[in-house]
């Protein structure tokens, strides 16, 4: 008896378990099919997508940094915003989309079709009354004879019908626009399918590599065939999307896909050699075509064929689509004069460099630098006006005492003014470097090849920036007459040599002061010291020079004097400065120059950038002599088995949308019934959304069937 109760129990216990897990499962599907689910998890997908829209995808790490600073840089790396379309966590909410979609399609699509096939045939008389929608008539026709009338009219505006026998009475029952479900079913399966397209295309495929089959990117350097095979992905890869960069006359089987720990390296079951890069331009100089004439050799045929790719052109083959994405340099060969930006000594040495490579460079007293070719443009579009702001110019200025800053701007010529040339131009070559030291700080450095007018003056422009998100500025070099900085770079020279400093201030003196002035060998000697002492003051040292040593000089005169003193200083500063450069060209061999407007003008220009130089950083300026270009075509390699997929969710979503909102369902009903000497006849409409259109359809109809039997409405 006790083992009977014990089993009894047992079962009964165990039943409980099993309803309170059903229950628990049927909770869990309700909650994932219900509309609040699925509008939740589109909600986070739309914020991840402003997210991804917002900040740049897929860049260099480095550039995260800089950007963000290293505290929010780990903070983003840790939820994978640098690459928000690849996430985990995004890929997950894609799944739970997908998964909510098709649990509600799978509940509610069966019960849909149910009931676009369903007549609704089990109506009473009394709940066709209680409709909202109805109408009533008598007729002295049998229903008989109103029948075919009746059904006549209904397939003529368009309705599927059928006839019932009930009850003693005749139900017409009628529908039109059953095909209105199809579109709930079309947007969500859309949903489903575009969803799976999505994840298709992703970099999920490549997920799993890394953590089912070992794969690892690799973040090294070296030559692509010699990598190892934990960074290689194989051509049964389903999905991906890099890049490849084919300089004129070479060839590439693989492709890189970026992550953000290294590449990985795709192999691919063709060649690509770039026979030749092409690229028009506009008027202005702007890019108008680029495109690339390729050859691709089969690897498992070995057969070959030509093809030209060009931007919205792409080449596709074997599944995989080459596009036209940029293009850069394949390794440009520069050959460059550096001229000494320190020290006494003006004449240039030649230096030669390929873009990618680097070049070492010695004997800059005792500094041994590596020059880093990084970038080679053959032409610039630039807009010389930036909304009136000057960003060509070295900002030496904001260091300027405020109260002299007016007093000394005169003295600055175009260095100090804004640009305001407005049009779009293409001002020539131009090479990008940088100089990298014995302890691994790197400065870099943009030098455009020609001079540039900008303000009316001739200008050869040198750039540089501390680091990749920080804007070039630029040092203004003034053009000599022969278009050359071999005049600016004498200048600087002599500016640095103490010898042709003092003889100098003695030449500027005895030119200045005249024979016949009372104590003029006193007074002269006078001259000569303050000549010798401006000089050397802008001269500087390694802390300051230039206008910002003459400003914290003026600095120590009383405050009243001090407008004054800035006047004279500058006065003997610039008289000085004339005698300074006409000894530098006599120690050349050079004739002097005869003092006029033109030379005047350019020695003042000559100054600004001279005291600008003080802040360009560099122990040497590089200026492109010739080059020898060599393009290269970055072309986008991808292989989406998901885009056929969402082309199809994009039809199917097309069709839902316009079957939901075009398409109306209507349901109607009509009662006839014989009494004693007439036939009773009550119609009833319904539809699942009443509009303005829904209530003009039915006071029609009811007109329509009132004339058909004869008869107002009751």
């Amino acid at each position: 008896m006790d083992n009977k109760i014990d089993a009894e129990l047992a079962t009964s216990t165990g039943g409980i378990h099993i309803n309170t897990r059903k229950a628990w499962l049927a909770d869990a599907i309700e909650l994932l099919s219900s509309m609040r689910f699925a509008i939740s998890l589109l909600t986070l997908i739309a914020i991840a997508s402003v997210i991804g829209t917002v900040m740049k995808q897929n860049e260099p790490m480095p550039n995260y940094v800089n950007q963000f600073g290293p505290f929010w840089f780990e903070v983003f790396k840790s939820f994978s915003l640098y690459s928000v379309y690849s996430a985990w966590w995004f890929l997950t909410i894609m799944g739970f989309l997908v998964l909510s979609t098709s649990l509600c399609l799978i509940r509610n699509a069966p019960k849909m079709l149910k009931d676009m096939r369903s007549w609704r045939e089990n109506v009473r008389e009394q709940s066709l009354r209680n409709f909202h929608h109805k109408a009533e008539w008598q007729a002295k026709e049998t229903r008989t004879a109103i029948v075919p009338a009746l059904t006549a009219h209904l397939a003529r505006i368009g309705y599927r019908f059928k006839l019932i026998e009930k009850d003693a009475a005749t139900l017409i029952t009628a529908k039109q626009g059953a095909a209105n479900k199809w579109g709930y079913i079309f947007a969500h399966s859309a949903i489903v399918i575009i969803c799976i397209g999505g994840m298709l295309d992703s970099e999920m495929p490549i997920h799993f590599q890394q953590w089912f089959m070992g794969k690892v990117p690799f973040d090294g350097n070296g030559i692509i065939a010699k990598i190892p095979e934990q960074h290689r992905l194989s051509l049964a890869n389903p999905t991906f999307r890099g890049n490849t960069m084919i300089p004129e006359g070479a060839s590439s089987d693989t492709a890189i896909i970026p992550q953000q720990t290294g590449v990985f390296i795709q192999d691919l079951p063709f060649t690509i050699r770039l026979k030749k890069f092409t690229i028009d331009f506009y008027t202005t100089g702007m890019p108008k075509l680029f495109a690339s004439d390729v050859e691709i050799v089969d690897h498992e045929t070995g057969k070959s064929f030509s093809s030209t790719i060009k931007v919205n052109q792409p080449l596709i083959y074997k599944g995989i689509a080459v596009y036209q994405s940029s293009f850069e340099d394949g390794g440009s060969r520069l050959k460059l004069a550096a001229f000494p930006m320190s020290g006494g000594q003006a004449k240039p040495f030649e230096v030669a460099g390929e873009v990618g490579g680097s070049t070492p460079l010695s004997g800059l007293d005792g500094n041994d630098m590596t020059i880093e070719w990084s970038g080679f443009r053959p032409f610039n579009v630039e807009n010389m006006a930036r909304n009136g702001a000057d960003v060509r110019a070295a900002n030496a200025k904001q260091t300027f005492n405020e109260q002299f800053s007016t007093d000394l701007n005169k003295h600055l010529g175009s260095a100090g003014k804004n640009a305001n040339n407005k049009d779009l131009k293409n001002v020539g070559p131009s090479v990008q470097y940088k100089l990298r030291d014995k302890t691994g700080q790197a400065r870099e450095f943009s030098n455009y090849m020609q001079s540039l007018l900008i303000d009316g003056d001739y200008m050869f422009l040198a750039g540089t920036r501390d680091s990749p998100a920080d804007a070039f500025r630029y040092l203004r070099i003034p053009a000599d007459d022969n278009d050359t900085v071999n005049e600016w770079m004498r200048l600087r020279a002599a500016m640095n040599n103490p010898v042709l400093r003092d003889a100098a201030a003695q030449r500027y003196a005895a030119r200045a002061m005249s024979s016949s002035v009372p104590n003029a060998k006193q007074l002269q000697t006078q001259l000569a010291e303050s000549a010798r002492k401006s000089l050397s003051i802008f001269a500087g040292d390694e802390k300051q020079a230039g206008f910002v040593a003459i400003s914290k000089f003026l600095e120590q005169i009383p405050a009243n004097d001090q407008a004054k003193a800035a006047d004279v200083f500058m006065k003997i500063l610039n008289g000085s400065m004339w005698d300074l450069w006409q000894l530098a060209r006599a120690q050349d061999g050079l004739p002097e120059l005869e003092l006029d407007d033109k030379h005047a003008h350019f020695l003042q220009l000559a100054t600004g950038a001279m005291s600008d130089a003080f802040f360009y950083g560099a122990p040497v300026y590089l200026q492109l002599k010739s080059f020898e270009e060599v393009k290269a075509s970055v072309l986008q390699v991808t292989r989406s088995p998901g885009k056929k997929v969402v082309y199809l969710g994009c039809l199917l979503l097309v069709l839902g949308v316009f079957s939901m909102f075009y398409i109306r369902e209507r349901r109607l009903w009509i009662w006839l019934k014989d009494d004693a000497a007439t036939t009773t006849i009550l119609m009833a409409l319904s539809s699942q959304r009443k509009t303005l259109d829904f209530e003009k359809e039915f006071q029609q109809l009811k007109i329509q069937l009132g004339q058909i039997v004869h008869h107002g409405q009751a």
